[in-house]
């Protein structure tokens, strides 16, 4: 009896160090360092992009939704050999007011490129070199025009999606970013802090309209897995932004619009290969609209939803070959 209960016990001591000592393995793993700068792989990613526009009336009634679906192929420059990583639209459609998906032609098989060199405000003053030019006069593949104001959420996913995946996510060469944080728990001040970019598109939207930073913060809120592969989960937050923006519907008149814009949400960064995976990005904006006529005065509330996800290619063929 003696010997059974003493072998059950050396056993229970056995199972116990064991566990001790793959929990100290973990949390020396957990504890880093971590290199979240890596540099990326050479395989050709996939994105797509769902951009959800949610507008309030001021005593709380949901007005309408607007989506906005984006789908992305890129080449990195080091299969391409180009100088930059080639970025193309394969599809665009938007769903304007809980009404009918429609695509816009304009934008499908549309190509530019994207390199470090991009990641500010080019000699045209276009924020990452997105050309203006190919958001002029939408229309979808009706024929019918996409409104100017939802024209502008139409060339701000691009925005949006350059802004998370290749500022937030990478490592920044003249400032703090994503390359400081080295340890689960550690948070810092991006570079991008406090930092206004115009906002201006084409004849509707003035030179002189601006969107301003908040304190924006990086924090390594630590491991996750997404599609099997491990990543590190960083929230990014905007602090309290604010922009101006000058409209002009028509020539001869023009329309202010102030107002303030909290966003934030969570990047899923593969450790291995060094791309986004997945990501999402909340968002609500509250502006003021002075008019020239009465009412002068119109006040609004938008809530932003964006859910981000880097696909396979035959999921993506799947994707943009729905009909809706």
């Amino acid at each position: 009896m003696k010997t059974v209960l003493h072998s059950t016990v050396v056993s229970f001591l056995l199972i116990v160090a064991a566990h001790a000592t793959v929990l100290a393995s973990e949390t020396e793993t957990l504890r880093g360092p971590f290199d979240l700068a890596v540099a990326h792989s050479s395989e050709i990613q996939y994105f797509t992009m769902e951009s959800r526009m949610m507008t309030y009336a001021l005593n709380g009634d949901r007005l309408g939704t607007d989506v906005f679906r984006l789908y992305l192929k890129c080449v990195p420059s080091s299969v391409s050999g180009k100088d930059g990583d080639e970025y193309t639209c394969l599809k665009f459609t938007v769903q304007l007011a809980n009404g009918p998906e429609s695509e816009i032609p304009a934008l499908k098989n549309w190509s530019y490129l994207f390199s470090k060199n991009s990641a500010g405000i080019d000699e045209k003053g276009q924020v990452f070199g997105i050309d203006h030019a190919q958001f002029t006069n939408l229309v979808d593949a009706n024929g019918s025009p996409i409104p100017p104001d939802k024209g502008y959420h139409v060339y701000n996913a691009f925005i949006d999606f350059h802004a998370v995946c290749t500022v937030l996510a990478e490592p920044m060469e003249d400032g703090s970013g994503i390359q400081n944080l080295k340890s689960i728990g550690q948070k810092i001040v991006h570079t991008a802090a406090h930092s206004e970019a115009p906002v201006h598109l084409g004849d509707n939207i003035e030179k002189g309209s601006t969107f301003k930073n908040g304190k924006v913060t990086l924090e390594f809120k630590g491991l996750s897995l997404v599609n099997a592969r491990e990543c590190a989960l960083i929230e990014y937050d905007s602090g309290e932004s604010s922009f101006k923006m000058k409209m002009k519907p028509m020539p001869n008149m023009e329309i202010p619009v102030v107002g303030s814009s909290h966003y934030k949400g969570d990047i899923y960064k593969d450790l291995r290969t060094g791309w986004v995976l997945k990501a999402n990005l909340s968002e609500v904006v509250v502006s003021e609209v002075t008019l020239p006529v009465p009412p002068n005065k119109i006040n609004s509330v938008i809530e932003r939803a964006i859910l981000l996800n880097n696909v396979e290619e035959h999921e993506m063929r799947r994707l943009i070959s729905e009909k809706k």
